[in-house]
């Protein structure tokens, strides 16, 4: 199998000079791209002097993660890519344990390795962590991370094991599933479009794993941080999409209603927490879910797999006390 490392770059030239160095030196036999989005800063001729092995992808416009990569990847021929964000530093032989995965496993889709954090090296990382997973309500967490706590690694994730979702910030997936799929829903832009992706996968039959073998180091925040409410409003919406599209039947209203109510709450603590800016960023989601309602059905899976959560009533659990 041969494998393409893609980083997709929005004027991120310091990210792109501190990290891309141990991308190029931990990941030989790997074709090595970067997906630029109309970046305005220098990255192209810093990339041009300094990684002439480095192959550049220029796309017309910044259109987000979710655009951005699919684009991108139509340029890209492997039987595997690594979507691998640029604030990541990866570690020697971090490509070996995960095409093991694939290779042991055929219907094994998307792989995900353990991510630490950059800036705390003992600690998981927000974005995946120990694999991600998801309660029956919708909220995704991590195996190390539940909401905004997060665990120091003692080894515990070192296993190999089926997750629900793998993160973005380091996604390895077959490019065959990716494109049955027809890639990110671009409408996603950023944020959560790969546990869309995800679960799509999932109820097409296909399985998603992690290795905990394969080791990679993630800042996070690079382009949008927890204080901007634009990240707010591209949560928010892009869960109540992805719950529409992807949720069994039977799942749909309930859970529906009972995310608006606790958004409602969940609005109030953030504006109270981080600036009523936040509150608004919830509001403008939920309008904005509506509106995508019509074509979300449209795009719902011909099938959907009936045990989707790994836990249940998640938030109570957490903000209550009882479980962190």
């Amino acid at each position: 199998m041969n494998i393409a490392i893609a980083i997709l770059n929005w004027n991120g030239k310091n990210w792109l000079e501190q990290f891309l160095p141990s991308v190029v030196n931990y990941s030989d036999g790997a074709k090595i791209y970067v997906i630029d989005n109309a970046s305005t800063d220098d990255s192209i001729s810093f990339l041009e002097t300094n990684f002439p092995t480095v192959k550049i992808i220029i796309n017309p416009g910044n259109s987000g993660f979710a655009k951005g990569y699919n684009d991108g990847l139509q340029n890209i021929e492997a039987d595997i890519y690594c979507l691998l964000n640029s604030d990541v530093e990866v570690t020697e032989n971090w490509l070996q344990p995960v095409l093991k995965v694939f290779s042991d496993n055929p219907s094994v889709a998307a792989v995900q390795p353990k991510i630490l954090d950059y800036n705390d090296k003992n600690r998981f990382e927000f974005a995946g962590a120990g694999g991600g997973l998801i309660d029956n309500l919708g909220y995704p967490y991590c195996r190390g991370r539940v909401f905004d706590d997060l665990e120091n690694d003692h080894g515990q994730y070192d296993d190999e094991t089926k997750i629900f979702w793998a993160s973005g910030c380091s996604l390895f997936i077959k490019s065959e599933d990716f494109w049955n799929m027809k890639g990110f829903d671009e409408r996603f832009f950023a944020h959560q479009e790969e546990i869309d992706l995800c679960w799509r996968l999932q109820n097409a039959g296909k399985t998603i794993f992690y290795t905990g073998k394969s080791t990679v180091y993630h800042v996070g925040g690079g382009t949008l941080n927890k204080q901007n409410p634009q990240k707010t409003f591209l949560n928010f919406r892009n869960n109540l999409t992805m719950l529409v599209k992807n949720l069994p039947p039977m799942s749909v209203v309930p859970v529906i209603f009972s995310r608006l109510v606790l958004d409602g709450f969940a609005g109030l603590y953030l504006g109270y927490k981080n600036g009523w800016s936040h509150l608004g960023a919830v509001l403008k989601a939920h309008f904005a879910f509506y509106a995508e309602i019509p074509e979300s059905i449209k795009l719902r899976s011909k099938n959907q797999i009936k045990k989707y959560y790994q836990s249940k009533w998640l938030i109570f659990n957490h903000f209550l006390g009882f479980k962190k």
